[in-house]
């Protein structure tokens, strides 16, 4: 029978699937479903520093909405620190949910200033966690700004985090960079141990009824996966650290696309809230089913074995493939039944 072990941050997962952060796992009894349905590990719900800065805003307006109402009235509320509970309750709620399940759990941080980054990792830390994860996303504000300020800010936020630490740290990024390679080095060199590719970030739409912006929950579609299975193919061999894929991914079919480009494993949401929690189950059956009727005995028999380093076919993971591909229009035609 196939043996489905892969490594991942210097884990042992029995399995390439790991279930992606989002607010799945904030439910106990979730995180339970998870743990039997297969899953290899769990990405707990993202610290997100610009949460406890907005509750912080919120208390302090309400504490002080009614004073100096008259000379008397100073204040309605006893002096307290304006403090929200966020922090406290995230942390105890990753404790739990580490202390439930006997497969890792891996915690997600989203910080704003150097110095939290470094605050939240240690509070995170203590809460026995096996892994934690930093998710890199800037917005510019300023068109002044020069490209490597961001990038070297970033690389110097993970030093940090990793002399602040002893647990392994990945990290989570976007593909929004000139040289997606190039920022990946820089961050496998300053001691990166793994990185999660991409990011599927949250963007604003506008409601042109009401004439105000809207925040939609956007699941990603099978088609998202192929962005990090070209990177994937494109690091395999090339990083010290490990390499997870993540977007686009609903099957067990998907999985195994990545291993052949190269990725240790997958992380997965989206395929969890389209085709319920025990999806994962269906995912690792397919999985082994394909080995075996392969016949490949573990992961590491077949990983890479298409990547940009491994394939003697190279255009996949060049632009070339962009002139293969619009020469194929009869077969787009077909495909998508076209009409001229």
């Amino acid at each position: 029978m196939a043996d489905l072990k892969t490594k991942y941050l210097g884990l042992e997962l029995k399995n390439p699937i790991i279930v992606g952060a989002s607010d799945l796992v904030t439910d106990p009894d979730n995180i339970k479903r998870i743990e039997k349905a297969g899953a290899s590990a769990i990405v707990y719900k993202s610290l997100f520093e610009e949460q406890i800065q907005l509750e912080n805003l919120e208390l302090f307006e309400q504490r002080t909405e009614y004073e100096d109402r008259n000379a008397e009235m100073i204040t309605l509320f006893p002096n307290s620190k304006s403090v929200s509970s966020y922090p406290g309750e995230h942390l105890m709620n990753l404790k739990r949910a580490k202390e439930s399940v006997a497969i890792p759990v891996i915690a997600s941080l989203n910080a704003v200033y150097d110095e939290t980054w470094i605050e939240y990792a240690l509070k995170i830390e203590e809460t026995g966690v096996d892994a934690m994860e930093l998710n890199f996303y800037t917005v510019p504000e300023k068109f002044d700004k020069e490209t490597e300020e961001i990038e070297n800010k970033q690389v110097e936020i993970l030093k940090a985090v990793k002399s602040a630490v002893k647990i392994p740290v990945s990290v989570k990024l976007s593909p929004f960079y000139t040289n997606p390679l190039r920022l990946i080095s820089d961050l496998d060199k300053a001691g990166a141990d793994g990185f999660v590719l991409f990011n599927r970030l949250f963007q604003p739409d506008i409601d042109i009824t009401a004439e105000r912006h809207l925040f939609p929950f956007n699941l990603s579609n099978p088609e998202d996966k192929r962005l990090p299975l070209r990177f994937a193919g494109l690091l395999y061999g090339k990083t010290r650290a490990s390499i997870c894929a993540n977007s686009g991914i609903f099957s067990g079919k998907d999985v195994i696309k990545m291993i052949l480009a190269g990725a240790d494993c997958v992380e997965v949401v989206s395929t969890l809230y389209l085709n319920g929690i025990e999806v994962v189950s269906s995912m690792v059956g397919e999985i082994e089913k394909w080995m075996d009727s392969k016949q490949y005995d573990t992961v590491d028999s077949y990983k890479g074995k298409l990547s940009g380093k491994s394939s003697e076919n190279k255009l996949p993971y060049k632009r070339a493939q962009y002139i293969d591909f619009t020469m194929s229009t009869a077969e787009i035609i077909k495909k998508y039944k076209v009409i001229n």
